[in-house]
């Protein structure tokens, strides 16, 4: 299993690669459609990269824009552990 810290670091790894941004850019609690300017082009890509190099598979649209950094971290962790259990406490069901 994933540590937080190496999950977060590579999901951070697909941020910069797709978007071409630094690590201080992301901002972990802000929506990524408000703080990076993302669009859903993008968000296909960064679900292709989880995907590809996490080995995470998710469903269409399962990543959203109005997502934060966490929250995708908490889609990906809650996917990544035993059960169904939904942490990414965005308040949506997933």
């Amino acid at each position: 299993m994933q540590t937080q810290t190496d999950l977060e670091s590579k999901v951070k790894a697909i941020f910069k690669k797709v978007l071409d941004i630094k690590d201080s850019e992301i901002i972990p609690g802000a929506k990524l459609d408000e703080s990076l300017d993302i669009d859903s082009t993008e968000m296909v890509e960064i679900s292709v990269g989880i995907k590809k190099e996490l080995g995470i598979a998710l469903k269409d649209n399962e990543l959203k824009k109005t997502h934060s950094f966490n929250g995708i971290i908490g889609i990906l962790r809650s996917k990544t552990q035993a059960g169904d259990g939904h942490s990414c406490g965005c308040g949506h069901a997933h």
